[in-house]
C-alpha cells in the first residue's frame, strides 16, 4: 500500500515572479478634510493662543474615521538646512545662531527648524546622509531647496513602484486674487475654512502632469534604493523631482512645480495676539508682494502649506490626481508530486475494504459481483507535505477529485508562495 512518495531534488524548483496593481488616487481624497488626517505634533507657547500644527498629514482613500479606511500616503514639506545649503531659503531667512548652535529666525517665520529637520530625515533615509541635498537628478542636477515629500504606504506601494507608471496632476497656479478688495482689516475665516483670498481657494487653471517618463532607460540608485527623475510631461527636459521606487517616496521641487511670480495671500497661523496673520495683507511685511517662495513657505506652518497644496494645487474634483503601478515580488517553490501508474491506487481509509471480510481485504467495488475483476482505483483530493519525521507540514487541496488507477500516471504541481 503506497501512500508516501519521497521527493527528489529534481522535483523542487524555485522561481520568482511579480504582480502589478494599478493605484488611482482621486482629487477629492486629497483635498477633502475628512479623508486627510492631521496630527498635533507641534505646539508653541508665548504670544497669543499659540500655534499647533502637524509635521505631516495622511491621505486616506475615504473618511479616515471609518474602520474600512486605508491610508494611502503621507505628505509634508521640507527646506534644505541652512548649514548644508548656504544659498537656500532657510539660510537666507536665518537671522543668527545662538550659543548652542541653534539657528534663529524672525518672528514672521514659523516652524523653520522643523522644516529643515524633515528635509534631513528624508535625506538620511533616501540619500544615506542627513547632510546630503536632493537634486534632480542627484548627479549634478538642480538642488531641490523647498521640497514636497509624498511617502506612499506599504499597502499601496508594496515592494516597489513600477518604473514609468507614475503620473501626478498638479496645478501650478493658485486662484485669482482681487487686490482691490483685500486688506488686513478683513475678518479672516476660521483656520480650516477654505476662505479668501487664494491660499484656500481651489485652483482652476495651470494644471501640469509630472511623470517619471524615461526612467526605464535611465536607471539610478542610491542608499534609498533605485530612483528615477520626475519630469514635466509637456517638456520632458524640465526635471521637477525624484521618485524613489523601492522606498515608495516622491520628492518634488516646489520652485519648479508652482508659479514663482503669482501673488499669494490668505490667513495663516502666526505667533500673534490673535493667533493668525494675513499673508500679503496691508500693514504686513509681505504687503501685496507675497509669493509662495519664499514668503509662504517660511511664514506658514506645515499644516498651512499642506492644506493649501492638497486643497488648491491638487484641486477638488473626481479626476485622478495621481496614479502608478506597484510591484509585488512573489518567491515560489514549485513541487512536482509524481504519482506513477503502480502507486496511490489504494486507499488507507478502512471503508475501502469490505468490513465483512477484512481478512481477505476485498475492495468495496461499485458493481456488486465484480470483486475479482475490478482493479483498485482512488480519487485524489489532497496532497500532503511531510518532513523527514513524517510530520505533516502543509496540505494542498485539489479543486475537484482526480481519478487515479494503474492506467494513469499523474503529476500534481504544488506551488508555495512566500
Amino acid at each position: 500500500m503506497a501512500t508516501f512518495h519521497a521527493l527528489a531534488p529534481g522535483d523542487i524548483k524555485n522561481t520568482r515572479s511579480f504582480l502589478n496593481q494599478l493605484i488611482d488616487v482621486m482629487q477629492e481624497d486629497i483635498s477633502g478634510s475628512t479623508s486627510r488626517r492631521k496630527y498635533q505634533h507641534f505646539v508653541t507657547g508665548g504670544v497669543g493662543p499659540g500655534v499647533t500644527s502637524s509635521l505631516f498629514q495622511t491621505v486616506y482613500d475615504q473618511d479616515f474615521t471609518l474602520q474600512t479606511a486605508n491610508p494611502v500616503f503621507d505628505i509634508t514639506v521640507g527646506l534644505a538646512p541652512d548649514d548644508v545649503f548656504p544659498t537656500g531659503i532657510a539660510a537666507g531667512t536665518k537671522t543668527s545662531t545662538d550659543s548652542t548652535g541653534k539657528a534663529l529666525f524672525p518672528s514672521s517665520s514659523l516652524m523653520m527648524r522643523e522644516k529643515m529637520d524633515i528635509y534631513r530625515q528624508f535625506a538620511q533615509t533616501l540619500l544615506g546622509s542627513s547632510t546630503s541635498l536632493f537634486k534632480a537628478p542627484l548627479e549634478g542636477g538642480d538642488t531641490i531647496d523647498a521640497a514636497v515629500f509624498l511617502a506612499f504606504k506599504r499597502l499601496f506601494a508594496r515592494d516597489q513602484i513600477k518604473r514609468e507608471t507614475f503620473a501626478l496632476r498638479f496645478y501650478q497656479s493658485a486662484s485669482f486674487v482681487n487686490l482691490g478688495s483685500f486688506n488686513n482689516t478683513d475678518t479672516p475665516p476660521a483656520h480650516d475654512n477654505m476662505g479668501v483670498p487664494n491660499l484656500y481657494s481651489t485652483s482652476v487653471s495651470g494644471s501640469a502632469i509630472y511623470t517619471d517618463l524615461g526612467s526605464a532607460t535611465q536607471k539610478f540608485s542610491t542608499a534609498g534604493g533605485q530612483y528615477g527623475v520626475l519630469v514635466d510631461s509637456a517638456a520632458t527636459s524640465r526635471q521637477v523631482g525624484l521618485m524613489f521606487y523601492d522606498a515608495g517616496v516622491a520628492v518634488l521641487d516646489l520652485a519648479k512645480i508652482v508659479s514663482g511670480s503669482q501673488f499669494m495671500s490668505g490667513t495663516i497661523s502666526a505667533m500673534s495676539p490673535s493667533g493668525y496673520t494675513i499673508l500679503g495683507g496691508d500693514g504686513t511685511e509681505t504687503k501685496r508682494t507675497a509669493k509662495f517662495l519664499p514668503d509662504f513657505i517660511t511664514s506658514g506652518s506645515v499644516d498651512d502649506i499642506v492644506d493649501h497644496l492638497c486643497y488648491s494645487r491638487f484641486q477638488s474634483g473626481s479626476l485622478t490626481a495621481m496614479t502608478f503601478q506597484n510591484v509585488t515580488n512573489i518567491n515560489s517553490s514549485l513541487i512536482f508530486c509524481r504519482a506513477p501508474a503502480d502507486e496511490f491506487n489504494y486507499s488507507s481509509n478502512p471503508t475501502y475494504v469490505d468490513a465483512a471480510d477484512t481478512t481477505k481485504g476485498r475492495i468495496v467495488v461499485i458493481d456488486p459481483g465484480q470483486e475479482d475483476k475490478q482493479e483498485s482505483f482512488t480519487y485524489v483530493t489532497a496532497v500532503g507535505m511531510y518532513d523527514a519525521s513524517d510530520n505533516l507540514l502543509a496540505v494542498a487541496k485539489l479543486s475537484r477529485p482526480v481519478e487515479k488507477s494503474s492506467e494513469r500516471d499523474l503529476t500534481f504541481r504544488v506551488r508555495l508562495d512566500f
